[in-house]
């Protein structure tokens, strides 16, 4: 079987469980050593044996997709902006819903004086603070601790950071209680925040129930807790960002209308309202 021939075979295997074709390039290209452009552009050169390995990796690595386990935990990889994450069984796969969220930290970090300190609640993979912390390098002094309370997320944490060489504290505790006494100019938050009785599709079933189930009801009692946190990290005037689903905005502002002002809602990259800021009230 070539190279060609087993793509459309994986293809086909996914689509009869309505899972797009992407993931079957994906992986094939992981086993290969190419990326996923290179399946298409070139020819990629392999021995008779060297392809019999990866035949059976690939079927077998389909077989896991067809089961519900992430491409991302298959190949060990996720992308997130510019960079490429470590990420397997114990922590949350970034997705690009949240990298507006990145941005808009980015552009308001563009009109502070160094140096900045941040502060990321709930980092899991280092998504948020590595990117915050690799994209100012160079232009801002910027100091990023990321704040994780499950050792299973830390490890991916802490590979992540490694792999990309930026300068990132990790405190693994609960944001409840993490830094007492430290103040910082931004805090961004991607708390848990799906119902705890929302059912899953397969594929976020297999990840980590402790950093999507925010509670009961309206999945809000995580997010309140990162609201409070925020809320006794910051100093006045600081800048803060939190993620959320799309019909939460509202209960988001109510919670944070104690202790912030000038608060926003924004879009993803799918114009589904995705993520709050606002500004810490100074104190009374």
């Amino acid at each position: 079987m070539t190279i060609k021939e087993l793509l459309v075979t994986g293809k086909a295997a996914l689509a009869e469980k309505l899972i797009g074709p992407v993931d079957a390039e994906l992986i094939l290209a992981h086993l290969l050593g190419v990326t996923r452009m290179d399946l298409h552009s070139r020819p990629v050169e392999k021995s008779a044996d060297e392809l019999e390995i990866i035949t059976e990796q690939f079927h077998a690595a389909i077989a896991e997709r067809i089961c519900g386990v992430p491409t991302q935990y298959i190949v060990g990889e996720a992308a997130f902006r510019y960079l490429e994450y470590d990420v397997g069984p114990g922590v949350l796969i970034p997705r690009p819903e949240t990298e507006l969220l990145v941005d808009e930290v980015l552009h308001h970090m563009a009109a502070l004086p160094d140096p900045i300190s941040v502060i990321d609640l709930g980092s899991g993979s280092g998504a948020i603070a590595i990117a915050i912390a690799s994209e100012s390098a160079g232009k801002k002094n910027v100091h990023v601790v990321a704040v994780e309370k499950s050792p299973e997320a830390a490890h991916w944490l802490n590979m992540n950071i490694a792999r990309h060489d930026v300068n990132v504290r990790v405190v693994v505790e609960d944001v409840a209680t993490a830094l007492d006494g430290v103040k910082c100019d931004i805090v961004t938050a991607n708390p848990p925040y799906v119902p705890n009785d929302q059912e899953l599709p397969p594929e976020l079933a297999a990840e980590p129930a402790i950093a999507l189930f925010g509670g009961p009801n309206d999945g809000m009692f995580a997010p309140k807790q990162f609201i409070a946190a925020a809320a006794r990290l910051l100093k006045p005037g600081g800048f803060f960002a939190i993620e959320h689903n799309e019909i939460q905005g509202p209960a988001i502002a109510e919670a944070m209308a104690s202790d912030f002002e000038a608060i926003a809602l924004h879009t993803d990259l799918t114009g589904r309202p995705r993520f709050t800021t606002g500004a810490r009230a100074p104190n009374l």
